[in-house]
C-alpha cells in the first residue's frame, strides 16, 4: 500500500508542479471560439461561452486567471488545471451546467457579457500577464446569415493567435458551434501579411497613439528609434506597447507638434508576432485637432433608398484647413411633425482623424456599404446607429461636441436625375463643396458608370470647374474578335469636363444601319468606359469590316453633344 500511495504521489507531483510553477507565457492558451449571440437557437444551449485552448505542450493551473471584456472583469477563475492541448469552455455560473456535456466546462463569476460586434475579450494570468486578447466583430462571420445569431466564430488556425479577421469565421458544424472540441473550421492558415501602420492620433502635443492593423512583437514595437516624425520632431523619447491587444502603440515627445499642422510618422523594422515585418505600409499621418465650424465638414453624399442588400450611408468631407477628430461629431435627424432634431449619435466614442479633404463613410455596417458599392479607403468607414432616412425626402443634420451644426441637409428624392425610372440604390451626390447644402442645384444622381455611389473618395458628379469640352476616344482602333488574348475588344473612352451628363451609344455599319446599342441613358461620371466585343443586338459576331461609333451626350439644361468614331473588324486568315 506505500509502495502504490509514494507511486501515485510521484506520478502526480510532476504534473502538479509543471502546472503550477512555470510562469505562463503569451499565447500558452488561446481564446478560439466565440459564442456571442445564441438566438435564433440553431442547437447549442441558449446561453454565451468563450473557449479556451491549451496550446502550450503543457499542463497549466488557470487559478486566478480572469476573462475580461473593456468594461467587465471576471472574478478569478479557481483552481483547475487544464491539460497540454485541451479545451475548455468558460460560460457564467449560471449557465455553464449546459455545456457540461459538451466537454471540460468551469463556470465563471461575473463572467463578462458578450456584445454582439465591436468588442474586445482578453484573457489575463495571476501574475496580470495578458495571455490573448480577441477585437472581433460581426465581419468576422464571413457569412451574414450566420452573423445574426445562434452560430459562433472559430479560429480556423490555433498557430496562428495573432492575426484577426483574416484567421477566424463562422462555425460550419451543424450545431453552431463546436463547444470542448477541435473547430469545425480549423485548417493550416499560416500569417503570411505583414503588419501595417493604419492610423495615429494625437493625444496632446506631446503624446501620440499608433494604430497597427494587427498585434504585433512588444519588444521591436517598444523602441524608439523604429519611429520617425517629419518636421523636426524626430524620434520619441519613450514608447510604450498598450495592453491588451498590443496593436497600439503610445508614443511621448520631446518637442511637441503643433495644432492643425500635419506630420508623417514613419514606422520601421515592427514585426507581428508571427515575424511578418513592416514593409511598405509603414507611414501615416498624425496631427493635434482642432473643433470644427459651421462649414467646416459637410454632408457631400447621402444614400436614402438602399437595395434590399443594401443599408442607408452618410459621406461626409473636411473641406477645411483643420483637423477633426470624429469624436467631436454626432448626427442626427429632424422630427417630421416638431423639426426637433432627434436621434443624435456620437459617431466614435474614440479619436479618429479625418484630415483636410479627407471622406467618411457613416453607416450601420461599413462591411455591407462595402459589398454593393466601391470604397477605395476602406478604413475611412464608421459603424454608428443610423438616424431614420425615409425614401421620399428627410433630413441630415452633422453637429459638433458643443451641439452646433456644422451642415444640414433636407433632401429629397425628386433631386435625382429626371430620368432615372428607379432611384432605389442610387446615392444622391453634392456637385460643389463650396455651393449652398440646401441648392437642390447642387446634388444630382451618383453615376452609373461609378456604380450609383462613390462612399469614400471623390463624387462621380464633382464640378471640376472647366470650360464645358469633352472628348471621345477608341482603343483599339482595330480589332479582332476572336478571343485570343489579344486586342479581342474595343474600349470607348469619353471623357468630359464637366458632370451631369447622360450618354447614348450606337454602333453602325458603314452602310448606316444600328447594329448594337452600347448605352442607352447611361449617367456619366467625368470619365466613362463602354466595351464593344464585336457582337451586335442578337449577340451575333459582325461581319469583318469598318464601324462607326456614334456617342451621343447631353444634359437636362438641353446641351448636347455627339461624336463619330471609326473601329475596325478584323480577323486572322
Amino acid at each position: 500500500m506505500q509502495k502504490l500511495l509514494a507511486g501515485l504521489i510521484a506520478f502526480c507531483f510532476p504534473l502538479f508542479f509543471e502546472a503550477s510553477a512555470q510562469t505562463p507565457q503569451r499565447f500558452d492558451v488561446i481564446i478560439d471560439e466565440i459564442f456571442a449571440d445564441p438566438t435564433p437557437i440553431i442547437s447549442l444551449p441558449n446561453a454565451e461561452f468563450v473557449e479556451l485552448k491549451n496550446t502550450s505542450g503543457r499542463n497549466i493551473n488557470l487559478q486566478g486567471w480572469r476573462v475580461s471584456s473593456l468594461t467587465t472583469r471576471s472574478a478569478p477563475f479557481p483552481s483547475y488545471v487544464l491539460p497540454a492541448d485541451s479545451f475548455l469552455i468558460l460560460s457564467g455560473t449560471a449557465n455553464s451546467v449546459a455545456f457540461t456535456n459538451y466537454g471540460r466546462t468551469l463556470g465563471i463569476t461575473s463572467f463578462p457579457a458578450l456584445d454582439n460586434s465591436g468588442a474586445v475579450l482578453y484573457l489575463t494570468s495571476k501574475e496580470e500577464i495578458t495571455i490573448h486578447s480577441v477585437p472581433y466583430n460581426n465581419t468576422w462571420f464571413q457569412n451574414d446569415v450566420k452573423s445574426s445569431g445562434g452560430w459562433s466564430i472559430e479560429m480556423i488556425d490555433t498557430k496562428n493567435p495573432c492575426t484577426g479577421a483574416g484567421n477566424w469565421k463562422a462555425s460550419t458544424d451543424i450545431r453552431g458551434g463546436t463547444p470542448g472540441i477541435k473547430n469545425a473550421v480549423g485548417a493550416s492558415n499560416p500569417d503570411k501579411i505583414a503588419p501595417a501602420l493604419v492610423r495615429a492620433v494625437a493625444v496632446d502635443s506631446l503624446t501620440i497613439i499608433l494604430t497597427f492593423s494587427e498585434t504585433v512583437d512588444s519588444a521591436n514595437a517598444a523602441i524608439n528609434r523604429n519611429y520617425s516624425i517629419s518636421d523636426g520632431i524626430g524620434s520619441p523619447v519613450s514608447v510604450v506597447t498598450l495592453a491588451p491587444t498590443f496593436n497600439q502603440v503610445k508614443l511621448t515627445l520631446s518637442n511637441p507638434i503643433i495644432k492643425d499642422k500635419v506630420y508623417t510618422i514613419t514606422a520601421n523594422d515592427i514585426s507581428d508576432c508571427t515575424g511578418n515585418s513592416i514593409i511598405a505600409m509603414n507611414t501615416t499621418r498624425v496631427g493635434l485637432a482642432s473643433l470644427p465650424d459651421t462649414f467646416d465638414i459637410i454632408i457631400n453624399e447621402i444614400l436614402f433608398n438602399p437595395k434590399p442588400t443594401s443599408v442607408d450611408y452618410v459621406e461626409i468631407y473636411n473641406r477645411s484647413n483643420k483637423i477633426v477628430d470624429l469624436k467631436d461629431l454626432y448626427i442626427a435627424n429632424r422630427s417630421s411633425s416638431t423639426n426637433a432634431l432627434g436621434s443624435l449619435h456620437q459617431l466614435t466614442a474614440r479619436s479618429l482623424l479625418i484630415f483636410p479633404e479627407d471622406f467618411f463613410v457613416i453607416s450601420e455596417s461599413g462591411y455591407i456599404v462595402q459589398q454593393n458599392y466601391l470604397a477605395k479607403n476602406i478604413d475611412n468607414f464608421i459603424d454608428v446607429p443610423m438616424p431614420s432616412l425615409p425614401n421620399d425626402a428627410g433630413v441630415m443634420v452633422i453637429l459638433n461636441s458643443q451641439g452646433k451644426i456644422l451642415d444640414e441637409l433636407h433632401y429629397t428624392a425628386k433631386w435625382h436625375f429626371a430620368l432615372i425610372d428607379n432611384e432605389e440604390g442610387i446615392a444622391l451626390e453634392r456637385i460643389d463643396y463650396n455651393k449652398a447644402t440646401q441648392n437642390k442645384d447642387n446634388w444630382t444622381s451618383a453615376a452609373s458608370t461609378a456604380n450609383f455611389g462613390t462612399p469614400s473618395y471623390q463624387n462621380s458628379q464633382f464640378r471640376t470647374g472647366l470650360a464645358l469640352q469633352g472628348e471621345v476616344s477608341v482603343i483599339p482602333k482595330t480589332f479582332s474578335p476572336d478571343n485570343d488574348g489579344f486586342e479581342d475588344f474595343a474600349m470607348l473612352n469619353i471623357k468630359m469636363a464637366t458632370v451631369g451628363y447622360v450618354a447614348n451609344v450606337t454602333i453602325f455599319d458603314a452602310a448606316g444601319r444600328p447594329l448594337r446599342y452600347l448605352a442607352r441613358n447611361a449617367t456619366l461620371a467625368s470619365t466613362a468606359s463602354f466595351k464593344w466585343d464585336g457582337l451586335d443586338d442578337k449577340l451575333h459576331k459582325v461581319p469583318v469590316g469598318v464601324y462607326v461609333i456614334y456617342t451621343e451626350v447631353f444634359n437636362l439644361d438641353g446641351k448636347k453633344r455627339s461624336f463619330k468614331n471609326t473601329v475596325i473588324v478584323a480577323a486572322k486568315f
